[in-house]
């Protein structure tokens, strides 16, 4: 068998045995970017980010930040460890700040757990609940794995034409890590596909109700931000998200088994 047959074999066998399944809503997706390779670099963004912007503290927007938070991350980390999959959090370093920035609807969770809400979406989310919306969704970001999916298909796309040119390179990966971690005017530029959108919706509705929050309140939300923010002016937070309304109408889809959860948490 010549090079480049075996490296499209190898290239075949990487992709067979590297996809991983979202525990809540079953979707599957590459992942070729261990937790030690990924989040250092995670790490690193979250930190220029935070000194290149000014962070609130000690008031109570800061405090309920932190306190919706972490009781998400707390509920996320009861359910893996109930299914027998804590090692999928090895290396996470949780922290919760708001950044000062009226004018600013967005917030976002780096791999790892690095979370970051921009006061500009705190009227909207309006109460705990509604911004449990928002820390939901992005933390499902971080938990399904969708930043290394995407560094994972730029690196599949990478070693694809090695393959074809019968040539490997060892800094792939990182580069592909690099590519997607790129900040400007501090704020990060990392994109999802409508697909992990709309599994981060799905997951995080489960884990908010899984922490106590009642799910019944995201469609409320989102039709709050669909009111705040027209069509004409799209905010970073919905600018590669599904249609709002369809948003809402797929998030009802799933209201039962989101409120099951609910539903055995107030039963504890």
């Amino acid at each position: 068998m010549n090079s480049k047959k075996c490296l499209l074999l190898s290239l075949v066998t990487l992709l067979t045995v590297s996809c991983a399944t979202n525990p809540l809503t079953g979707r599957k997706s590459l992942n070729l970017v261990s937790n030690a390779q990924l989040l250092p670099s995670s790490f690193q963004q979250y930190q220029q980010v935070l000194s290149s912007n000014k962070i609130i503290t000690g008031t109570a927007q800061a405090k309920q930040v932190e306190e919706v938070g972490n009781r998400i991350k707390k509920a996320a980390e009861n359910y893996y460890r109930s299914i027998g999959q804590s090692s999928a959090l090895d290396g996470y370093q949780w922290q919760f700040v708001l950044i000062d920035d009226p004018k600013m609807i967005n917030a976002w969770c780096m791999p790892g757990g690095k979370v970051a809400v921009y006061s500009g979406i705190l009227p909207i989310c309006k109460d705990d609940t509604g911004l449990a919306v928002v820390l939901g969704h992005e933390i499902a970001h971080a938990l399904a794995g969708h930043g290394a999916e995407k560094i994972s298909q730029s690196y599949i796309s990478e070693i694809g034409g090695q393959v074809l040119g019968g040539v490997t390179n060892n800094q792939a990966l990182r580069q592909a890590i690099n590519q997607y971690y790129p900040v400007a005017s501090g704020i990060t530029l990392l994109k999802y596909g409508r697909k992990q959108e709309s599994d981060a919706d799905e997951m995080g509705l489960y884990i908010m109700a899984l922490a106590g929050y009642d799910p019944r309140q995201a469609p409320l939300f989102w039709q709050r931000m669909i009111d705040a923010t027209g069509s004409s002016d799209t905010p970073e937070f919905l600018s590669t998200h599904p249609n709002p309304e369809n948003r809402i109408a797929d998030i009802n889809k799933i209201m039962s088994k989101a409120l099951q959860y609910y539903q055995s948490y107030k039963a504890n």
